[in-house]
């Protein structure tokens, strides 16, 4: 029993490590309409609307720009996750194998 307590103490602080690592990670997608700075962790930082598409007639396009624009966000961490953990070395998540 306490051999699993131990196992998931240690899964626990390499799931922390992970995440500490992944808040340092930034990506940034800049497109036609939208500029979009995500962290590791997958939490936009900021989101920056370019002037032009403040418009009403605009509005389809830009919740279209939007919508792109964060799963490219999401796409590059997930890409940058799967790398940090390859650099992490062997995180044995039960599931995962």
């Amino acid at each position: 029993m306490f051999n699993k307590l131990k196992q998931f103490n240690d899964l626990r602080k390499q799931a922390n490590t992970l995440k500490n690592a992944l808040a340092e990670e930034i990506v940034e997608i800049d497109n036609s309409a939208v500029k979009i700075v995500m962290d590791g962790n997958q939490d936009i930082k900021t989101l920056d609307i370019k002037k032009e598409y403040l418009n009403p007639d605009k509005k389809k396009d830009l919740e279209k720009k939007i919508t792109d624009a964060i799963a490219d966000c999401i796409k590059k961490v997930q890409r940058k996750m799967a790398s940090k953990m390859q650099d992490m070395g062997d995180i044995n998540l039960p599931g995962l194998k």
